[in-house]
């Protein structure tokens, strides 16, 4: 399998667990023990949805970030790009928010970003593109 399918199939099985709006910090926070919940600030998952979804936050930074994302045989860099392109070809732009900035956390330029939009639609359709561009303008001003 070459190198794009395989990291287009591993965006696809990351997106599948919980690819979630506003996560960025879900990603460098351990999730809470019950014991010491009170103690340790909560995860932007358990923020998020915790009180309605609890589980699901928990599988998001046990699983998601506590696992997928600090697997060795890609980079962080690498992941953010697959996810990146994988919320833009899925026209999702509330996820794409946090992961563009994650993905500029992790190393990718503001030019390899707007270069993923441009390459996508023609892939993944001109209105996702035009979506992901002004999404990726709030991003880009905010930093």
């Amino acid at each position: 399998m070459n190198h794009f399918a395989r990291n287009l199939l591993i965006a696809g099985a990351v997106l599948l667990t919980g690819g979630l709006s506003n996560m960025v910090l879900a990603q460098t926070q351990a999730p809470a023990a019950s014991a010491t919940a009170a103690a340790q600030p909560q995860s932007r998952a358990q923020q998020l949805m915790g009180a309605i979804a609890p589980k699901l936050a928990e599988l998001t930074d046990s699983v998601l970030y506590g696992d997928i994302w600090q697997r060795p045989q890609l980079s962080k860099r690498d992941r953010s790009l697959i996810t990146v392109a994988a919320l833009i070809a899925l026209n999702r732009p509330d996820q794409l928010r946090s992961h563009l900035a994650l993905a500029r956390q992790n190393g990718v330029t503001e030019d390899e970003l707007v270069e993923t939009i441009t390459h996508l639609a023609f892939y993944a359709g001109w209105p996702n593109a035009v979506s992901a561009v002004a999404v990726a303008r709030d991003v880009f001003q905010k930093n």
